[in-house]
């Protein structure tokens, strides 16, 4: 059996950033829900803001230059995980009428 893909998102708890991180992971979560083992918060110091998925690095505040929309981090994190899956609107589909 195969371990689910864990995500991590490091905030700075000294910027108030921890409910823009619970925020993102309750977006991951209703995204990816049972295909992801967890998400887990981790309060930290002087401005950081990474999203990791396992080990992998998918956002740092400091390279990506500010905070990512929930998009964003969910495109990055199928195309660690699960590059075949589809995001619905968050890949720009349309209906066609």
């Amino acid at each position: 059996m195969t371990a689910l893909p864990t995500v991590t998102i490091h905030y700075c708890s000294q910027c108030n950033w921890m409910l823009r991180a619970s925020w993102m992971a309750q977006e991951l979560l209703h995204t990816f829900n049972t295909d992801l083992g967890g998400v887990t918060l981790i309060p930290g110091t002087g401005g950081i803001y990474e999203i990791r998925v396992d080990r992998q690095l998918i956002w740092d505040r400091k390279v990506d230059i500010g905070f990512p929309d929930a998009a964003e981090i969910k495109r990055r994190l199928r195309a660690v995980c699960f590059p075949q899956r589809d995001l619905g609107h968050i890949d720009g589909h349309t209906e066609k009428t």
